[in-house]
């Protein structure tokens, strides 16, 4: 079993911008984020495949940026402009099979980290 251990969310105010980090513990192949504020479901944030691939919700298109080291496991978010809706618990995911696709759906997701919360204030 592969672990996945998110770090960097926080608080921040509106329009300034915060780096997650997502570390596994062992092989990972795609990965993506998801959200989940409270009251709603868990959202897709963005992906990124083996070839480097991406894929982003509509939500967070043009602000947000997932990236991965060459050689190196840990998955990165950049997210710039935040807002206020962006406040959530987010997850970082990772599948354990190869594919050149990026993948949007929880359920295609083996392994999921704790959640690092990032808050943005108005």
């Amino acid at each position: 079993q592969v672990e996945l251990v998110e770090s960097g969310g926080g608080l921040v105010q509106a329009g300034g911008s915060l780096r997650l980090s997502c570390e596994p513990s062992g092989r990972t192949y795609g990965m993506g984020w998801f959200r989940q504020a409270p009251g709603k479901e868990r959202e897709f944030v963005a992906s990124i495949s083996t070839i480097g691939r991406t894929q982003y919700g509509e939500s967070v298109k043009g602000r947000f940026t997932i990236s991965r080291e060459n050689g190196k496991s840990t998955v990165y978010l950049e997210m710039n402009t935040l807002k206020p809706e962006d406040t959530a618990v987010y997850y970082c995911a990772g599948r354990s099979t190869n594919s050149l696709f990026v993948y949007f759906a929880a359920n295609q997701y083996d392994y999921w980290g704790q959640g690092t919360q990032v808050t943005v204030s108005s």
